[in-house]
């Protein structure tokens, strides 16, 4: 019997949406690293949050090309992000945590449509920074 047919975006896309901490490059898990060192295309979404250092200096550390989107390139201009996720790795990276804005659930939702298949990549974020003022998520 002949195969079954691929999956809806079963091009063995995948959009990676990865968390790069609060600090600088080198906040970034091991994991994280790794996974934008395969991926043919690589997104900072900048306008929710600023990480500390220039974009020069990440793509220096991480290897790779890195694509600055702003607010209209995230929410309304990023086909371009998810159509290469359709065949092929992306990583879209976030300062924080992924899941710091709505915008980003947005973009998962968007891709899980398209069938593309979407990981995630958790870091710190400013929620669990706000220990370090004395304040409590729990209270």
């Amino acid at each position: 019997p002949p195969p079954p047919p691929p999956e809806r975006g079963g091009g063995g896309g995948c959009l990676n949406l990865i968390g790069l901490g609060l600090g600088d490059e080198k906040d970034i898990t091991v994991k994280g690293l790794e996974t934008i060192r395969r991926c043919k295309g690589v997104f900072l979404e900048g306008y929710t949050s600023i990480l500390g250092v220039d974009i020069d200096r990440i793509s220096e550390f991480y290897q790779k090309p890195i694509t600055l989107m702003d607010r209209e390139a995230v929410e309304i201009g990023c086909d371009e992000m998810l159509a290469m996720a359709e065949t092929d790795e992306v990583a879209f990276l976030v300062v924080g945590d992924v899941y710091g804005a709505t915008t980003h659930t947005d973009i998962a939702v968007r891709a899980k449509e398209r069938g593309i298949k979407v990981r995630v990549i958790h870091n710190a974020s400013i929620m669990n920074a706000c220990s370090a003022c004395g304040l409590q998520l729990y209270s």
